[in-house]
């Protein structure tokens, strides 16, 4: 987690929802299972909504950001990341985009899905 947010690492990189959108975000995907409040479609500048990539509504509800369930949470993700479909998805669109810039609406920059989900592509 010594990624700086916003950083990129290989084809991909992270940033909030609320960022204003960057000429280098590349393709712009939403990882996250639910909208983020507050943001319209115009303001992303979405090229994918991809819910399928994000934790089980479960998981989600189970972590509810707290730091100190962290660490159970990055573990039962990548179990479900190993099978899941998005995954191919994703690399897919690293093959076919220079940039693809994983966006989520948590409030932390590190302990979050998208920081586990960039992490795992990345391995």
């Amino acid at each position: 987690m010594d990624k700086p947010e916003g950083s990129s690492a290989g084809h991909f990189a992270i940033k909030r929802v609320y960022e204003d959108p960057a000429d280098d975000d590349g393709c712009r995907v939403l990882v996250d299972r639910l909208w983020p409040r507050g943001v319209t479609k115009e303001r992303a500048q979405l090229d994918l909504w991809l819910k399928e990539a994000a934790p089980s509504a479960p998981l989600r509800k189970e972590f509810a950001h707290m730091q100190e369930r962290f660490a159970e949470f990055r573990a039962a993700y990548e179990a479900e990341l190993e099978e899941n479909p998005a995954v191919d998805t994703l690399l897919d669109l690293a093959a076919k985009h220079e940039k693809v810039t994983l966006l989520f609406g948590a409030r932390d920059p590190e302990l979050n899905n998208a920081r586990v989900l960039l992490e795992f592509l990345t391995r």
